[in-house]
């Protein structure tokens, strides 16, 4: 049997400036990259070393699959029917002025 572990990359820069994510296209903060870091780190604890890392086409989840892949010494394959789902015309905009609401992730 196989395990599948699903990744989601953390701070990204769009959070930080309160603008909606989907599929634009922001990298991450110095703590996503952290974060990501932590990440791989534990999964190598894990022994995974070389498994296959699967990461749609967005900066943000590609900086969060290199940082893990350093660690596995795995290869990554871009994808990008992996994004997350779009917000049309909202995404990049400010949060404020189209209405939606995201989580603060301030102090996490």
């Amino acid at each position: 049997m196989k395990e599948i572990f699903i990744v989601t990359h953390t701070q990204a820069t769009h959070h930080v400036d309160r603008l909606v994510g989907g599929w634009f296209d922001s990298e991450l903060t110095a703590k996503g990259l952290n974060d990501a870091k932590a990440c791989g780190r534990r999964l190598h604890e894990l022994e995974l070393d070389g498994v296959p890392i699967y990461s749609s086409d967005l900066t943000r989840t590609r900086q969060t699959a290199q940082a893990i892949a350093e660690c596995l010494g795995s290869p990554i394959e871009t994808d990008a029917r992996l994004r997350e789902m779009s917000f049309g015309t909202a995404g990049g905009r400010s949060v404020k002025d189209v209405g939606a609401a995201i989580p603060s992730h301030e102090g996490n």
